[in-house]
């Protein structure tokens, strides 16, 4: 359980960095294009940094279909990654 909490955490500190977020976002809230910084632009930042962060190659449909953070965990899951049951 204790790897889950890391990874969410590590999963959070990716959305922080890639859009420039503060630590009053509720990250675990945010949508694609829900905020400013997650546009088209900003996705890609964030898919380059989580990719970079779990060491994965994450294809084209997960790439598109990376809308929400829970959907980001649920993708990170085929990939081997795992997250507490609470998040995703």
């Amino acid at each position: 359980m204790q790897d889950s909490i890391d990874n969410e955490s590590r999963l959070v500190e990716c959305f922080r960095t890639a859009l420039e977020l503060d630590g009053s976002v509720d990250v675990a809230g945010l949508e694609y294009q829900g905020i400013d910084a997650w546009d088209s632009v900003g996705h890609m930042v964030l898919v380059a940094t989580v990719e970079d962060t779990f060491d994965v190659m994450l294809d084209t449909d997960d790439v598109i279909d990376m809308s929400s953070f829970t959907v980001a965990c649920r993708i990170l899951e085929k990939y081997g990654v795992a997250f507490a049951s609470r998040t995703v």
